[in-house]
């Protein structure tokens, strides 16, 4: 897991040692080192408790995931939800969600106290590996912490000397702030650059389904080099390809219970014989398979099926 390193207890205050690594953030308690032992045991009313608004920003859907966990009998008994002061939720999202829905006054948590930056930071690193987490909806929201984590670099320059005195400082440098983010996120550097592009030029159906994680970020990237409208047409085409694909390995895997078995030469004479074919209605595809595979639509099984009523 990787360590945010930026004082998550108090920032640094008057006159803090320059001799510390160049790093523009100096280290005095890592985010993921947070427990229950190091706060403060309190009941919060439901409606003093609230996401923090970078999720709210994005359009965080991760709840959905974290409620269903939190509503099964064998996790009704749990832990204390974790929270900032000012009623920001650390963890425990399902279970501020389901006592929303069942009306529930209040609820038992573990209080930190924690800026708005550092309550982000342990939301992400605590939930890298949580489902609804993925690595863009993390990067994305990462990416809302860059201005100030470059505004921490350029002070921490200040404070090291080496542009002491200067009334205009240069920028901080980019690579390191970027390492920042993707450290917060738990991805590498490139898909820090590379969500930063797909957020400024894709179409928001790519956005959308990165954060629902029907699409990753490196196939995201190739579609961004498309104008935006050919970006959904190449979208659906790819999502129906994906489609065809696992319908064709479910078809070539053993047979289950319940799967309808239809005799190759009765499928070729329906299409042979069908008046008014469309060809336009058919979709080629060569796969990589020693097989070749027939894909039967819902129309043409009807058909069959009723010639072969007729039959009998």
């Amino acid at each position: 897991m990787h360590l945010f390193t930026t004082d998550i207890t108090s920032r640094v205050s008057s006159e803090p040692s320059v001799s510390r690594s160049q790093n523009a953030f100096a280290p005095t308690q890592p985010v993921a080192a947070i427990n229950r032992a190091e706060g403060r045991p309190i009941v919060r009313s439901i409606k003093e408790l609230h996401l923090h608004p970078a999720l709210e920003r994005v359009g965080w859907s991760g709840l959905v995931e974290e409620f269903n966990d939190a509503a099964r009998p064998a996790n009704r008994i749990q832990d204390p939800i974790l929270i900032a002061t000012d009623g920001t939720i650390l963890t425990g999202f399902g279970r501020w969600q389901l006592a929303v829905f069942e009306q529930t006054p209040e609820i038992y948590c573990i209080e930190h106290s924690l800026s708005a930056d550092d309550s982000l930071a342990f939301i992400l690193i605590h939930h890298q590996t949580q489902r609804g987490w993925n690595a863009f909806v993390r990067t994305r929201l990462a990416l809302t912490m860059k201005p100030s984590l470059q505004e921490a670099a350029v002070k921490n320059m200040r404070l090291g000397g080496k542009y002491k005195g200067l009334a205009n400082l240069p920028e901080a440098h980019p690579i390191d702030v970027r390492q920042q983010v993707a450290d917060i996120a738990g991805v590498c550097p490139r898909n820090v650059g590379n969500v930063e592009t797909i957020l400024e030029v894709a179409h928001p159906t790519l956005i959308q389904a990165l954060g629902n994680g029907t699409l990753k970020i490196n196939r995201a990237i190739q579609f961004c080099k498309l104008r935006r409208g050919e970006q959904v047409v190449e979208f659906i085409r790819y999502t129906e390809e994906r489609a065809t694909s696992k319908a064709i390995r479910r078809c070539l895997g053993q047979p289950q219970k319940g799967d309808i078995s239809l005799d190759p030469n009765k499928v070729l004479q329906a299409l042979h014989s069908r008046e008014g074919l469309c060809f336009e209605s058919i979709l080629v595809r060569i796969g990589r398979h020693k097989r070749t595979v027939i894909l039967v639509g819902q129309d043409l099984l009807s058909e069959i099926n009723q010639k072969e009523l007729a039959l009998k």
